[in-house]
């Protein structure tokens, strides 16, 4: 979350219902702590994800797996292309969406997944591709890779082809590790995409008063261990930039003070915000976990010294925190947290890579739900806003990192899509699915919410009527789990979230023709053969 985001800290030990309550009860008022008109409670759609146990995923996973070979043969796929299951989404009515990567002749297919959706009764209704086309590949060229990298077919863009992949591996000049994935034409040798699979953003109870966190008793003492929450733990790096760090421990089950001078502080910060986020996906999206699996991430504070930033790893399924300018603002506050780790949802689903537009959406997504944790949480030291990052003061004036209602507010971020958007920073691309949010949730126009005041416009300067954030929330997480694929743009996203209207509200229904509208309120027109197919 790059810029280009005191009270005494008395958590007890954890209690295993305690974090749940908490968060059913934010979610219960969080309709009544904004100015706008929040859906009262309703029946879930049917099409909502169902909540899974992790052993009822895994069955799913399973028999996927087993039945892979006659689903590729229903999709028509060649005999070269062999199916990995990746993720599977199963809706309240039965339905499933199994998320699939390809294989050509044993080679990775970038940008070939595919995601098929399932009636109850297990028949194909529609199929998602990232790439529509057929396969056929000359891949004779395999065993000329150049050391260190890996061949692989290239289908994110243009005509499939034999390319190169390498992953090379360096650190920034703010301190940022950085794995640059290269792809090259086998052919020509010449570059046809890169992204970084680092991804960074901004942004314990220095920032959210007194509160509880889930740990664990040891021999000794307490540690920083959420055994309720997939045993999630929170490390400290004590200013180094590798490793995992030592584990956060101490004799009295009491964490930090408040302040930044205290160390165990950023580290209650952060372990907290892992904490809100894991029972937001869980209690409102029935997803256990990143990877839906009930295994817990990790987080590492004191990223190097006075580094102003924090991100999400793949490679460690870790989030890592700097402690921000002078070591004074540790990047933990709650809309980071949930920041860092929707990056790994993103990962574990959608899988949009991180560059173009589909790196803005990528982005965008974890603006969206780092916001929306936020505002389930429900704590009164950081309430719910549409302003990323706006405790941890990254500018040093005390204004946010960015703004969901008007992004170009920050000076940089985009309201809405142009022709060459995907080619400027990814943070502020991401600018336009922020915007299309908040007009959905809220609408269009003045209002003030939870004291703070927005204003946003629209381009083509009809008024938008929001549907309410709870609604707003469930399309976009079902686009992205059900629809979105790698190479998704804002074109193709707004089909998956119309998509997703429909599926969870109806054909037509109000919530659908919002979507259209907030689309149309950024910019974004409709995508050439759009929908399932």
């Amino acid at each position: 979350m790059s810029p280009h985001i005191s009270r005494h800290v008395t958590p007890r030990r954890a209690t295993t219902a305690l974090g749940t309550a908490i968060v059913a009860a934010a979610l219960i008022s969080a309709g009544l702590s904004t100015a706008s008109a929040q859906p009262v409670a309703e029946e879930t759609p049917a099409a909502s994800p169902a909540k899974l146990s992790a052993s009822q995923r895994a069955e799913l996973l399973r028999d996927a797996n087993t039945a892979k070979a006659q689903t590729a043969k229903e999709l028509g796929l060649s005999g070269a292309e062999k199916l990995v299951v990746r993720d599977v989404v199963k809706d309240r009515d039965g339905s499933t969406h199994t998320r699939y990567e390809r294989t050509y002749d044993g080679l990775p297919v970038l940008g070939g997944d595919l995601v098929v959706h399932e009636t109850k009764s297990r028949k194909t209704e529609g199929v998602t591709k990232a790439h529509a086309g057929d396969l056929k590949v000359d891949t004779a060229r395999t065993k000329a890779a150049p050391k260190g990298a890996r061949a692989v077919v290239w289908a994110a863009s243009g005509t499939p082809r034999l390319a190169f992949e390498k992953v090379v591996k360096s650190t920034k000049k703010n301190g940022t590790p950085s794995r640059l994935h290269v792809i090259t034409d086998a052919s020509t040798g010449k570059k046809i995409f890169q992204w970084d699979d680092i991804r960074e953003g901004a942004g314990h109870t220095q920032y959210s008063g007194d509160v509880e966190l889930g740990t664990k008793q040891e021999s000794s003492g307490f540690s920083l261990t959420d055994s309720t929450r997939g045993d999630h733990k929170t490390y400290d790096l004590a200013n180094g930039t590798s490793g995992q760090g030592k584990l956060v421990a101490g004799e009295d089950d009491e964490w930090g003070d408040g302040t930044a001078a205290n160390k165990e502080t950023a580290a209650a910060d952060a372990h907290f915000g892992a904490a809100l986020t894991w029972d937001y996906y869980k209690n409102v999206h029935g997803r256990d976990g990143i990877k839906g699996d009930g295994v817990g991430a990790y987080s590492r504070v004191h990223y190097g010294d006075s580094y102003v930033n924090a991100f999400w790893d793949d490679s460690c399924f870790c989030m890592t925190y700097g402690d921000g300018e002078g070591n004074a603002k540790p990047l933990t506050s709650i809309d980071v947290a949930a920041h860092e780790m929707t990056h790994g949802v993103t990962s574990n689903t959608a899988g949009l890579i991180y560059s173009g537009e589909s790196g803005g959406l990528n982005e965008a997504t974890s603006d969206i739900f780092g916001s929306s944790v936020e505002f389930s949480a429900n704590n009164k030291e950081d309430v719910g806003d549409y302003l990323i990052g706006e405790k941890i003061d990254i500018r040093g004036d005390g204004t946010p990192l960015r703004y969901m209602d008007k992004p170009s507010k920050d000076g940089s971020s985009k309201d809405d899509w142009y022709s060459g958007i995907g080619g400027i920073d990814v943070h502020y691309s991401s600018g336009v699915a922020n915007h299309f949010f908040y007009l959905l949730s809220e609408g269009s126009g003045a209002k003030e919410i939870n004291g703070v005041k927005y204003d946003s416009p629209t381009a083509d300067g009809k008024a938008v009527t929001g549907i309410g954030r709870d609604k707003a929330e469930k399309i976009w997480f079902k686009a992205l789990t059900t629809y979105m694929t790698s190479n998704t743009n804002y074109a193709k996203a707004r089909t998956a979230t119309l998509d997703a209207a429909k599926d969870l509200y109806g054909a037509d229904s109000a919530e659908q023709k919002a979507v259209d509208a907030a689309w149309a309120g950024v910019n974004v027109k409709a995508a050439k053969g759009g929908g399932k197919h």
